[in-house]
């Protein structure tokens, strides 16, 4: 079962009053694309589906206190929201099944889509407490919206919503993305066209999208009744547990130092390790350390790569839509920790580089001849996941009061040893791991000298 999403934990003492929000809502809206598009409906590819069982993709940035007024802010973010949303539409439409072919689709004109605006004061929160350590978990929630909301419920709700939080120093933007429509790649190049936009830019690059460049079979799906039956039906539950999510910033001088170290022992003429592959190792070996495993015990490592380059012919970057599959290794927890650490790294690298367009078309063809709703104990045993990307330049998305001072992933999608990658806000190769374990692991591993020698100078 999804671990966290979709549950609310109970009130102690049943009817006890509710403590005050931090957060209070002052208006909401809906911003509609400024003209129709010329294209009503576009069809979902077989990259998209596997995703409608996830969870709304969301994000926080938090940013410091520009010179002018929130009110001006918002009224400027919202007018260049209708202008980006002519090039982005499909993010203002509704998820649809036909009856005829049962395929989904994206209705584009004819509904009341939109993208949903929250607007908001924090005036006791200070950009610091969202910026540095961890974040509140319950001031998330209310600064990040759409929370334990499927991608299912695309039907009925908005594909993306957005809340503007003025703080007492600041402006935190959290968005939600319906990950059926979009992957991180596509989510950014959004984001990075807003933000030109209300600073008075033209877009950089324009979306592609004709999903058909990425796959132009339509796949008959039988969807779940509801989020909850979904979950419910899960075969392999996941126990209760209680989950600590926070950031390891690793500098460029501990990444170059990794990479170094890894790629030593390595044969003359061998391929060397790439940066990813390097830090990718680092963590799975500590992360399994952490977890106090048995060493008979299988853990496995799974990785959302992009596809775009992959595919013959390959993908333009600008192509809009999922284009992600998971690549999967895994080995026992002895020879992963006794072994040195290119042994890990040579797992992935063997993995990754053998998920070719060949194997990505294989992948695709399973699924058509035999749709599944997917589960996140789907990626495995011990399961250590990757997602996001430091090449996403998310530090770049400037409206016109500088730089995030903090991106931040929301909860939804995170599971026991999910990571999610970001570059380093001070530039350079430096890398933010923002990672999701249990709570006795995360202590276990935050007491690793092996690992904080590495990565352990986020307070």
């Amino acid at each position: 079962m999804a671990v966290e999403n979709g549950k609310q934990a109970a009130e102690a003492g049943g009817g006890a009053a509710k403590p005050e929000r931090a957060v209070k809502i002052t208006e909401k809206s809906s911003v509609q694309p400024r003209k129709p598009t010329a294209n009503p409906k576009v069809a979902l590819a077989t990259f998209d589906l596997p995703y409608i069982t996830f969870y709304y993709n969301q994000k926080l940035l938090v940013y410091k206190q520009g010179a002018e007024e929130f009110a001006v802010v918002v009224g400027k973010m919202k007018e260049a929201l209708a202008e980006v949303l002519e090039e982005f539409y499909p993010l203002a439409g509704k998820l649809v099944q036909e009856e005829e072919d049962r395929a989904l689709y994206v209705e584009c004109e004819g509904t009341e889509g939109g993208v949903e605006v929250v607007e908001a004061e924090a005036e006791e929160v200070v950009v610091a407490d969202l910026a540095e350590g961890e974040a509140p978990e319950e001031l998330m929630k209310e600064l990040v919206p759409y929370t334990g909301v499927m991608n299912l419920e695309g039907f009925s709700r908005p594909l993306v919503a957005v809340q503007l939080t003025k703080l007492k120093d600041g402006i935190a933007l959290g968005c939600a993305f319906n990950h059926a429509i979009l992957d991180g790649n596509s989510t950014w190049h959004f984001m990075t066209s807003w933000a030109e936009l209300t600073r008075g830019e033209p877009i950089s690059a324009s979306p592609v999208h004709n999903r058909s460049l990425a796959r132009s079979t339509r796949v008959p799906l039988s969807l779940p009744i509801s989020p909850a039956a979904h979950e419910l039906a899960d075969p392999n539950p996941s126990p209760p547990s209680s989950l600590r999510a926070r950031v390891f910033s690793f500098p460029e001088s501990t990444i170059l130092r990794l990479k170094s170290a890894i790629n030593s022992s390595l044969p003359a003429g061998t391929k060397p390790f790439s940066t990813f592959k390097s830090l990718a190792a680092h963590a799975w070996r500590s992360i399994s350390r952490a977890r106090r495993l048995p060493p008979d015990s299988i853990t496995i490592f799974a990785v959302f790569a992009d596809c775009r380059s992959r595919l013959r012919p390959p993908l333009p970057d600008s192509y809009f839509g999922n284009v992600i599959q998971a690549v999967f290794t895994g080995t026992a927890i002895h020879p992963l920790l006794t072994a040195p650490p290119e042994f890990a790294a040579g797992l992935l690298q063997q993995a990754i580089e053998a998920h070719d367009a060949a194997a990505i078309q294989a992948r695709l063809e399973e699924y058509e001849s035999k749709p599944k709703m997917f589960y996140f104990t789907d990626a495995g045993i011990n399961c250590v996941a990757v997602g996001s990307s430091p090449r996403f330049r998310v530090y770049d998305v400037d409206f016109g009061f500088g730089r995030p001072e903090r991106v931040r992933s929301g909860k939804n999608n995170k599971f026991d040893g999910m990571m999610y990658l970001y570059p380093g806000r001070d530039g350079g190769k430096g890398i933010d791991v923002e990672l999701t374990l249990d709570g006795q692991a995360m202590e276990n591993l935050e007491n690793d000298g092996e690992f904080l020698v590495a990565g352990g100078d986020e307070p």
